[in-house]
């Protein structure tokens, strides 16, 4: 038990919390539930769910738009506010278990409504309606979350590989303008760049924005099939150092590093590209880094 109360409250992975991962989760979920909803209306003596040319019909699309509804601003929320504070394993099983909850209280008042029994009991009805809630949701959010973890680990694999090309290229320690190497997730080389020339990378979804200056001085993108986390990995120890949620910053750029009412900022050796946000989450980082060099 101490062992499973430790594991749970360790970092839920960010992996877990990506765009197309929450989109993932949600639309597998919802196609799961229908064919276990369908499975499960001849045996419910609560079930009013109907197709096709069925006068349920209606009840039927309103409610499983409402549920998919909860379910989406559910996720919005949990992407939106991923930044704010890092998420256990439990606050993680908590949040999926409240989705569950709201959704089964919902069919509760419109299988009353519906059904108009004599005797509403409510109590009855939530009950039944966890339990095949729980089946319905609970294990695609599972399925999901292991074939996330399975994925996330090829690719780590893959990270691991073309770690030790990185390394031998000696591509990050030469502090006199080294080449920075670049893989796709299929560890194929796609990018190489001085670091002399590197200002920041952005993440893009599935892809990375990588924001050079060319040979004339121009500023200049190349993007590519990689996460942020990938390339955040292959690069400790160097100046690119992560410091927001979708930015990768080469400090040997930096100019400046501001405090503002809304957080600190990075100013980079060039006019024409943006302050860089510092997020909360990795602002001791970045602090840390600017102590260091001061010193």
């Amino acid at each position: 038990m101490p062992n499973l109360k430790k594991e749970m409250n360790k970092k839920l992975p960010k992996y877990l919390l990506g765009k197309y991962q929450l989109l993932g989760t949600v639309t597998f979920s919802v196609l799961f539930a229908l064919i276990f909803l369908n499975l499960y209306i001849p045996f419910s003596d609560t079930a009013w769910f109907g197709l096709g040319r069925s006068v349920n019909f209606l009840f039927t699309a309103g409610f499983m738009f409402l549920s998919m509804l909860i379910l989406v601003v559910s996720r919005v929320l949990m992407y939106k506010t991923q930044d704010m504070f890092d998420m256990t394993y439990l606050q993680y099983v908590l949040w999926c278990l409240g989705e569950v909850f709201l959704i089964c209280v919902l069919y509760t008042f419109v299988t009353v409504d519906i059904v108009k029994p004599e005797a509403p009991d409510y109590f009855h009805i939530l009950l039944k309606a966890l339990l095949y809630g729980m089946i319905a949701l609970v294990i695609p959010y599972i399925i999901s979350g292991m074939f996330i973890a399975i994925v996330e680990k090829n690719r780590t694999i893959r990270l691991m590989r073309y770690q030790s090309r990185i390394s031998d290229q000696d591509s990050v320690s030469s502090p006199q303008g080294g080449q920075i190497t670049f893989f796709d997730n299929s560890g194929a080389l796609k990018f190489s760049v001085s670091s002399l020339d590197l200002y920041y990378i952005e993440s893009d979804d599935n892809y990375i924005n990588v924001w050079y200056s060319d040979k004339k001085g121009d500023l200049k993108m190349y993007m590519l099939r990689c996460s942020l986390k990938a390339v955040e990995d292959s690069f400790k120890g160097s100046t690119l150092l992560r410091c927001h949620r979708k930015y990768i910053v080469n400090l040997a750029k930096a100019k400046v590093l501001r405090k503002e009412k809304d957080g600190y900022f990075i100013d980079l050796d060039c006019s024409t590209i943006d302050p860089i946000p510092v997020s909360k989450t990795y602002s001791d980082n970045i602090l840390g880094y600017f102590s260091s060099v001061r010193k």
